[in-house]
Parts: C-alpha cells; sequence; structure tokens
C-alpha cells in the first residue's frame, strides 16, 4: 500500500469543510521538526511514609493507553488532611517534553482527582516549593502545577526540562489513582554523525554529554536552555553551532535560529541586548561558511552585515581602543573583573572585524572589507591588561594579540581550572591548544567537567564551580543531613539557586574541542573541499572518531607510537583534499 503525506491527508479531511471546490491546501499547517519518544521511569526515588500503595506498579511495562482492566494494581495517592501522599520519580536522564498521567476506571466517576506536579532537574528541585531561600521558579517554563485528571483517560502536563518529576495528591478528601506514569521525550530524531573515542573513558563520556547536551536544545529553535532560558541568546549559540558542526552537521535550526534574532533586532541594535552577542553572530556565520560553504545563505546576510561591520569597525577609535557602547558582557562569571571584559571586548572586535573582512571579500564588498581590516589593524596595536581574568586572556590569545606560550603559562593555567565558566572554557579550551598544550586542556575537561558527571549530571550546567563541590550531596540523590545541596544552594546572577538551569548548550565546548583539536579535524576551505588534520593527543594513547562534511563523514584514527610520534589513518569522502596528517 503506497503510503499518504499527512498534509496531503489532512487537506483531504479538512477541504470539504473549508473550502468547497477549491484546490486542497493547507498553508497554515507547519510540520513539527520533532520527533516524540515515550520513557519510562527508572525508579521510585522517594514517596511519603503514609498513603501510598503500590508505587512500584509505575515501573512495570505498559500499554501507554487506558484500558477497562489494570494488569496490576495502580498506584494510589491517599492523603491525609495533615500529610501529602505523594512520590517522586527518576526518569534516569535529562529530558525535555512532558510527563503522561494515566488514570484508571474508578467508582465515583463524577468526582474528578487533582495532583500536584513537580518537575526537578535535580530530586532537591522536584521536592522544592516555589521561592523561597533556594528559588524555585516557573519561569519560560511552569515546572509546579496542579492539574485535573480525567477519569480514565490520560493528561499530559508540561512542558519542562527535566529528569524527576514528584506527583502529589492535592485532595485530601479523594484518593488518585494512576496506573502508568511516563516522560514524553521531544527532540530531533537526528543521526550522530560525528564520534569520539580514545583510550580515556571519562573524556569519552564528555564528549557524549555535551553532544547530549546540545541536542536537547535543538527544539524548534536552538535554545541555551530547556528548563530556563528557553530562548534563542546568539552568544551562547557559539559553542552549541560548533558542537552541532561537530556532531551533526548541517542542520536548519542554526540558520532558522540566526535570521529569527537578525529578523527582530534593527542593525542600529545590540543582538539580545548585548554588544558581544553581535559579533559572535558575525563569527558563528564564518564558521558556516567554512564547514558548509553554503554561498547563497551567505549572500542572504549581506544586506544585514554591511551596516553591522560598518557600525563595529566605527567601534574602534583613531588610537585603536574601542569604544563600545551598550552593555559590556563576556560571561557572568567574568562580569567583576570589568578590565578582564574590556580586554576581551578588544579581542573579540578585532577578531569579528578580520572575519567581517574575509566574509565581505568572499561577498565582493571590497569597500566594507577594506573599512574591517583597517579597524582591526588599529584595533590590533592596544593589548589591554587582562587582570588575571581567564575568558579576557583567552580572546586575545585567540585574536593572536598575546603570545599564546607565554599567556598559557601566566594566566590560563595558573590555578587550574579555577576562574574557568562552562561557557568561556571553550575558549580557554582553544587557546590552550593554540599554544600546543593539550595535556593541560584535557586534563581541565576531566577535571572540571568531569565534576559535574561524578554529581550524576547527565547534561552540562549552566554554570559550575569546582569550589561548591565539596561535601555537596549528587543530584540524582536527595541531598543527605549535613550535605550540601549543589543544586539549591549554589548559584549567582541570574541563576541562583533551583533557577539555574542544569542543561545549557553553551556548556558543551569539550564536545567540539575535542573534535576540532584532538582528533584535529579543521576545514581550510569553504564546504571542507580542502581540510588539514593535525592531531594533538595531548596524554592520550590513541583516538578515532569521524567529523561530518557536506560530502560525507571524514574518518580518523591516531596512534602514539613508542617514539612518541603518532601514527594516523584517515578515510576521507572524494573532492577533500588532505593537507597535513602530522601532529603540531
Amino acid at each position: 500500500m503506497k503510503s499518504i503525506p499527512i498534509l496531503t491527508f489532512l487537506s483531504v479531511l479538512i477541504f470539504p469543510l473549508v473550502a468547497p471546490g477549491a484546490p486542497p491546501e493547507l498553508d497554515h499547517a507547519e510540520c513539527s521538526p520533532l520527533s516524540t519518544f515515550f520513557i519510562a521511569p527508572t525508579r521510585v526515588l522517594w514517596q511519603s511514609e503514609a498513603g501510598v500503595q503500590n508505587a512500584g506498579s509505575l515501573l512495570k511495562p505498559h500499554a501507554g493507553q487506558a484500558v477497562l482492566k489494570e494488569p496490576q494494581p495502580p498506584c494510589v495517592l491517599k492523603a491525609s488532611t495533615n500529610r501529602p501522599a505523594a512520590i517522586l520519580l527518576d526518569f534516569g536522564m535529562e529530558l525535555h517534553g512532558y510527563v503522561e498521567l494515566i488514570t484508571p476506571m474508578t467508582p465515583e466517576q463524577a468526582k474528578l482527582r487533582r495532583v500536584r506536579v513537580r518537575f526537578g532537574e535535580s530530586a532537591s528541585e522536584a521536592m522544592a516549593e516555589l521561592g523561597g531561600p533556594q528559588n524555585a521558579q516557573n519561569d519560560h517554563a511552569i515546572r509546579d502545577q496542579v492539574v485535573t485528571l480525567p477519569w480514565l483517560g490520560k493528561k499530559m502536563v508540561g512542558p519542562s526540562g527535566f529528569r524527576f518529576v514528584r506527583i502529589d495528591n492535592a485532595d485530601p478528601q479523594l484518593p488518585v489513582e494512576i496506573s502508568q506514569v511516563r516522560a514524553v521525550l521531544q527532540i530531533r530524531d537526528l543521526p550522530y554523525v560525528g564520534s569520539f573515542k580514545c583510550d580515556d573513558e571519562r573524556i569519552n563520556r564528555i564528549w557524549q554529554v555535551g553532544a547530549y547536551t546540545v541536542h536537547l536544545n535543538m527544539q524548534e529553535y536552538l535554545w541555551d536552555g530547556i528548563k530556563r532560558d528557553r530562548l534563542v541568546w546568539i552568544g551562547d549559540m557559539h559553542p552549541e553551532v560548533s558542537t552541532i558542526l561537530a556532531v551533526f552537521g548541517s542542520n536548519e535550526v542554526v540558520p532558522r535560529s540566526l535570521d529569527l534574532t537578525r529578523d527582530v533586532t534593527p542593525v542600529t541594535e545590540w543582538m539580545n541586548g548585548i554588544s558581544s552577542y553581535s559579533m559572535w553572530w558575525v563569527l558563528i556565520h564564518e564558521e558556516l561558511w567554512r564547514h558548509q560553504g553554503n554561498r547563497p545563505y551567505l549572500e542572504a546576510q549581506k544586506g544585514y552585515l554591511t551596516p553591522l561591520l560598518t557600525r563595529l569597525a566605527n567601534l574602534v577609535g583613531p588610537d585603536g581602543k574601542e569604544h563600545i557602547d551598550g552593555m559590556r558582557f563576556l560571561d557572568w562569571p567574568s562580569s567583576p573583573n570589568q578590565q578582564g571584559v574590556t580586554a576581551g571586548l578588544q579581542g573579540l572586535l578585532v577578531m569579528t572585524l578580520e572575519s567581517g573582512a574575509r566574509l565581505m571579500t568572499v561577498l565582493g564588498d571590497t569597500d566594507t572589507a577594506k573599512l574591517c581590516t583597517e579597524a582591526a589593524t588599529r584595533g590590533r596595536k592596544v593589548v589591554p591588561d587582562v587582570a588575571k581574568s581567564k575568558s579576557g586572556a583567552a580572546l586575545l590569545s585567540l585574536a593572536g594579540m598575546l603570545d599564546a606560550r607565554q599567556t598559557s603559562d601566566s594566566v590560563l593555567k595558573v590555578g587550574g581550572p579555577k576562574g574557568v565558566s562552562t561557557f568561556y572554557g571553550f575558549y580557554v579550551l582553544q587557546a590552550l591548544a593554540r599554544s600546543g598544550d593539550a595535556d593541560t586542556a584535557l586534563d581541565f575537561i576531566r577535571t572540571y567537567w568531569g565534576a559535574m558527571l561524578d554529581l550524576g549530571a547527565t547534561t552540562f550546567w549552566e554554570d559550575f564551580n569546582l569550589e561548591w563541590t565539596p561535601n555537596a550531596g549528587r543530584i540524582d540523590e536527595l541531598v543527605p543531613p549535613g550535605k550540601k545541596d549543589i543544586h539549591g544552594d549554589y548559584g549567582a546572577y541570574c541563576y541562583l539557586g533551583f533557577r539555574h538551569s542544569l542543561c545549557h548548550g553553551w556548556a558543551s565546548g569539550p564536545t567540539a574541542w575535542l573534535s576540532q583539536n584532538v582528533l584535529g579535524i579543521k576545514p581550510l576551505e569553504p564546504g571542507f573541499k580542502r581540510v588539514r588534520i593535525a592531531p594533538q593527543l595531548g596524554n592520550l594513547k590513541w583516538v578515532e572518531g569521524a567529523y561530518p562534511t557536506p560530502l560525507g563523514p571524514i574518518r580518523v584514527r591516531h596512534e602514539r607510537k613508542p617514539d612518541g610520534t603518532v601514527a594516523s589513518t584517515v578515510e576521507a569522502p572524494p573532492g577533500i583534499q588532505i593537507e597535513s596528517t602530522k601532529q603540531p
């Protein structure tokens, strides 16, 4: 039997009701890019001391359909006037989507039951009350609400980002019966074209978790967080786009998000209200151009790029100093060190103008390219004091305005990962690679990002500080007496306590970094027509993996030989010219 496209099928159904005699069209319908998967809970992490029966039934296999006769007794929540009956379910990993509650046939059909549903990215968040000293919130996605359950039916609650769900009986007078509970995961069903594997399983896990963190944020648009800040933030996108290119290759969520922000931001304003984010918009476009070589898409940006780059070039004074107006921002942990921010913005502006000059040369606008080059040349002459800011030092190093090795020794390596953030840690890693110090970069990844895994993370967090870890409980357990709550007790700025997102795409930098620098795969010509393969194994013995390109994935394996040299095997699709396979 030949399959019928769903929109054709729908138009046949709707056509007689809408416009008899007209062509069957559904111009107002749009296919969702998201797929739906059902995830069963893995354990009952907690239940109230009284009023709960048959909680284990929720862990048994179910059909996902209300039935007249249940195969096993339903879970019953019977509250008293002074004690709620409640359960806390663990779905085993961070998810984006909904939770679905399915109810059985019960007596007193007319009396509808109500439950309170609380989502949590940590077990303690799912147990928290709104507000309070730990700042549990309903921002962007309602994660704490009371809902009415149907009789012999289904109720879907959400969406949010979560791993844990607490369900309370909201009516002490009426027991609640629930036959099934399942998470409804919404995600783009994409193959992981890129891959990474080495002799260190901790590093392998970090690559995978970074990839999954971004994957969850690839919703209708590319968000930075699936619980809080379900928004398109252009600066946050830069590490995310780097990860997407290393894992999935080309995906429409990237241009869709770039164009959305461009279209709602007059060029006289800064994207997301932040000067540096308009700069990241330019840098993302050059990265897309190098990876994909999509000239029509680049040409479509010219009308916005030209006045934006002109505005940016005019922010470099005759003396070479930047005069950036508006919000002067790199990331939140960098904010207290305003001298470090100034240093970082000087380097970021120079990088942006040089990137803009290359893009405008491709687009044939020699006047704007010249304007950018002249402004960048003036800007290079001014190298502000980084004031021990690792973020500012990393950007100046990447701009080539500071000696990479000297900066690594004098700033980046001092104190180990202290002073690194989940967002700008990506650029610290890139600057360490530029200095040839893959050993330190790998150790930073193991120590800093690895510590989140040690605390139960299945995705990487909006921010993290190693100083939070002493005497801290895991996020996948209720916090024991005498322990600190790593989620509710910490955070700063806009992410205090439980408002802190535990799935933030900007934290995925190690995934992109490992593919770019340890696999060593970087495009030299747009569309990967020419590529350099220069692995930095650091203290690894071997590494293998794949990197997506428009012509097909490049597959490599690098092994360190007894004499310290690296032997490489490369499989590249036809049409790709390999420049080098030597370790720098």
